[in-house]
């Protein structure tokens, strides 16, 4: 075994401060993704004038049913009341009313009675499809682009392209990830250099590492573990700490000359010896006003804390610089049962925060600079199954964007009669990712990284932008 790698494993367990774990755990997560032999660094600069600074991106994980929720159907409600089928399946109306909103009168369920406030800001896209029904694959394609092999999250070939715009916080952060349906992959920078992989706070299976989050009150200990010197370790001795460990490092990178995961420890313990100052001044929210928590619904009883502080945390993330936020539903949508007490129950749950985000953004007048992205990895079937519930539908679903340089009371392409297909203006993942990529100033056809001998791309060999959604 190499010497030199042994003394810095050992110089990493003997360490008396926190940044070795917090930093080399975050590398760990990239590692077995493996490494390119890529040009080191990413893009720096937008290729074109960008309309967004930042992304934050509200995941509904499960599958939102879109004939329930924004694709208004009037043909299947019709059909659905004379007891038509479709493929074999009893067609199923919408299990709430539908209401005209805003001076767009953008269709939306009234279930959503506070985010149908902000539908003149809303560009609903009810053409999205994409490539299967399966949880698992759809939703790492949501992420990176492709199902079939281990690919950079958009999150990753954001930062690639763009950089942070705070070196003292990381440049993407996720909240909440599931652990199921791909996990690290999702935020993981695969082929790019580890520096750009998504930072996780709190886990979807770890809810008691969001202790911090979910109360006011002063609460023991730091909110994101091993973010704080140990006891009795000064400023100056950590530093010293890390020069001995980066001069280590340093070493050996020049030993084995082009190394990404040596250079990628080499960032990560510089970002995290950083990120102790601002880190838990973003995280620690007891400093919001009483009608912050208000607004987001913080402490109404309502049984949604959880996510209603994500939300507000991602607002104040963008506000310190991070340049790519992603929240994930604290709520499943994947409802082959019972789609009518389901859906009445995830809309109460994310109603109001993801309104009161866009409010306050708005407010902060942040909402024209930062694109938010409200997606599931597929649809519902415009037919019933089991109990009056829907199965996964990838041929045609609903998402929606705000801000960041979208045209705001927009409802844009279409699904057929009964909501089963996209047929107006089809935008897949590819598109869509373009589109979004777009919106940062990013080409995505320019936006590569040399892997293997071949030049790859988020959106693979396809996409197209969606011009026709541009403010």
């Amino acid at each position: 075994m190499n010497k030199l790698l042994i003394s810095r494993r050992e110089v990493l367990q003997t360490m008396s401060s926190g940044i070795g774990w917090l930093a080399f755990s975050a590398l760990a997560a990239g590692k077995a993704n493996g490494n390119g032999n890529g040009v080191e660094g990413g893009v720096g600069l937008p290729h074109f004038p960008a309309r967004a600074k930042r992304v934050i991106f509200l995941t509904m994980r499960g599958g939102p049913s879109h004939v329930d929720l924004f694709d208004y159907k009037p043909e299947l409600m019709k059909q659905a009341k004379l007891g038509r089928g479709l493929e074999g399946g009893r067609l199923l109306g919408p299990a709430f009313p539908f209401a005209q909103f805003g001076k767009s009168g953008q269709w939306m369920t009234t279930l959503y009675p506070k985010l149908s406030e902000h539908a003149d800001d809303l560009c609903i896209i009810n053409s999205m499809h994409t490539d299967l029904p399966n949880h698992a694959q759809a939703f790492v394609q949501m992420h990176t682009g492709s199902f079939q092999f281990v690919r950079p999250s958009i999150g990753a070939w954001t930062l690639y392209g763009l950089g942070s715009e705070n070196e003292n916080l990381p440049g993407f952060v996720t909240l909440n990830p599931p652990a199921d349906n791909g996990g690290a992959q999702n935020y993981g920078s695969g082929f790019l250099p580890a520096k750009h992989q998504g930072t996780r706070i709190g886990s979807g299976q770890l809810p008691d590492l969001y202790a911090a989050l979910m109360k006011r009150e002063a609460l023991p200990g730091p909110p994101m573990k091993n973010i704080e010197r140990r006891a009795g370790v000064s400023e100056r001795a950590q530093r010293a700490q890390l020069d001995l460990v980066r001069g280590l490092n340093e070493e050996k990178l020049r030993r084995d000359g082009v190394n990404r995961e040596v250079e990628g420890a080499i960032g990560a313990f510089e970002l995290a010896f950083r990120m102790q100052a601002e880190v838990p001044e973003v995280l620690d929210m007891r400093d919001e006003p009483e009608s912050m928590l208000k607004l987001y619904g913080i402490g109404a009883g309502k049984g949604n804390d959880q996510f209603a502080r994500q939300c507000l945390l991602a607002r104040r993330m963008a506000e310190a610089g991070v340049r790519f936020i992603e929240v994930t539903s604290t709520v499943q949508w994947d409802h082959h049962n019972l789609l009518k007490d389901g859906l009445a129950k995830n809309c109460a749950a994310t109603d109001q925060p993801v309104a009161a985000l866009l409010t306050d953004l708005k407010a902060r007048g942040m909402l024209n600079d930062t694109l938010v992205v409200w997606a599931g990895e597929f649809g519902r079937t415009p037919y019933a199954q089991n109990l009056d519930g829907r199965d996964h539908n990838h041929k045609g679903y609903s998402i929606w964007m705000a801000g960041g340089g979208v045209k705001g009371g927009l409802t844009y392409g279409a699904t057929d009669e009964f909501g089963h297909r996209a047929v107006v203006n089809p935008m897949h993942i590819h598109d869509w990712h373009a589109t979004m990529l777009h919106l940062l100033g990013l080409d995505h056809k320019r936006l590569t990284f040399d892997y293997g001998g071949r030049n790859f791309r988020l959106t693979n060999v396809g996409g197209e932008v969606a011009t026709g959604i541009l403010g």
